[in-house]
């Protein structure tokens, strides 16, 4: 028994998505030219690797930094290895993020 491929996308249509994408056309437009769903367009960029999601940010507008990268972030300044690092992964993002801005200001 064969396996049977189901194509979503011919070759053509790849092609002018991905031209499309990259000449900044949204892709909200590129999934009603193609006949698609938003989400099916996402995924086939992604997966042409070309798709560059939107920069997630919070309510006062700055950009989105995960605890772990603070943690991280903060245990490079101060000079730690890893293992003598690894209690600030449990510390309070908030406290983690005033403890980075304290350190880089000085």
């Amino acid at each position: 028994m064969t396996a049977k491929t189901n194509v979503n996308y011919t070759p053509e249509q790849t092609t002018a998505i991905v031209a499309d994408y990259q000449a900044g056309v949204a892709v909200e437009a590129i999934a009603v030219a193609v006949g698609k769903s938003v989400r099916s367009v996402v995924a086939k960029l992604s997966r042409e690797g070309v798709y560059k999601a939107k920069a997630r940010v919070t309510k006062t507008g700055e950009l989105v930094v995960k605890k772990d990268e603070l943690a991280d972030k903060l245990a490079k300044l101060c000079g730690l290895t890893e293992a003598e690092a690894t209690s600030f992964a449990k510390a309070n993002k908030t406290a983690l993020a005033k403890v980075v801005a304290v350190i880089e200001s000085a």
